[in-house]
C-alpha cells in the first residue's frame, strides 16, 4: 500500500464523523465519504506532498456535499428547520443519563444552525481545524470563517439556553 493510501486511510474516521454531522444519516454519510475518497484517489496528482491532506480532503467532501445538496434541492420538498410541527422525537437520543440529554440538545441545536454556520462550527469545534484550514476547505475568506463561527456559537448558546428561534436576546445587567 502506498504512503498516500495509508495517509488517506488515517483520515477516514474524521471524514466519516464530519459526513455524519452534515447528512444526519449513516448510509448517506458513508456514500459521501466513498465519493470523497474516490474523487481523492482519482485526483491524487493534484495534491501536493507536504500540504495538509486533511484540509484537501475536507475541501473535496465539501464540494461533493454541496453538489449533492444542489441537485437534491432542485427536486426536494423544502421544510423549514424552524417548523414547529417537527417533533423533537425525530432528534431524540435514547437514554436517561444527563449526558445523553445534553448531547441530544446539542445535536438538535446544531441542526437548527444554518448550514454555513454548522459547517464552520463542526470543522473548528469537532475536527479542531485551524481557521486557515477551514477557509481553504470551504473556499471562503478567513474573516468569513471567524464571522460564521462567532454567529454560530452565539446561536448555539442561545438554543442551548432554551431561547426560541428568532427571539431577541436581552442584555441583563
Amino acid at each position: 500500500m502506498s504512503d498516500f493510501a495509508l495517509m488517506l486511510e488515517a483520515e477516514i474516521p474524521r471524514l466519516r464523523r464530519y459526513a455524519r454531522a452534515l447528512t444526519r444519516d449513516m448510509s448517506r454519510a458513508d456514500d459521501l465519504v466513498q465519493s470523497c475518497l474516490t474523487r481523492a484517489l482519482a485526483k491524487r496528482h493534484l495534491w501536493q506532498a507536504g500540504t495538509d491532506l486533511r484540509a484537501w480532503l475536507f475541501t473535496i467532501m465539501h464540494n461533493v456535499f454541496a453538489n449533492q445538496a444542489r441537485r437534491a434541492g432542485v427536486r426536494a420538498v423544502h421544510v423549514s428547520v424552524d417548523d414547529e410541527n417537527l417533533s423533537e422525537r425525530e432528534f431524540a437520543v435514547p437514554g436517561t443519563q444527563t449526558q445523553s440529554l445534553e448531547m441530544r440538545d446539542l445535536d438538535f441545536a446544531l441542526q437548527r444552525l444554518p448550514l454555513d454556520q454548522r459547517q464552520v462550527v463542526l470543522l473548528v469545534g469537532l475536527e479542531e481545524m485551524s481557521y486557515a484550514d477551514v477557509a481553504q476547505a470551504l473556499e471562503i475568506p478567513i474573516g468569513t470563517v471567524m464571522s460564521r463561527l462567532s454567529r454560530g456559537r452565539e446561536r448555539l448558546r442561545a438554543l442551548m439556553a432554551g431561547a426560541q428561534p428568532g427571539a431577541k436576546l436581552q442584555v441583563v445587567r
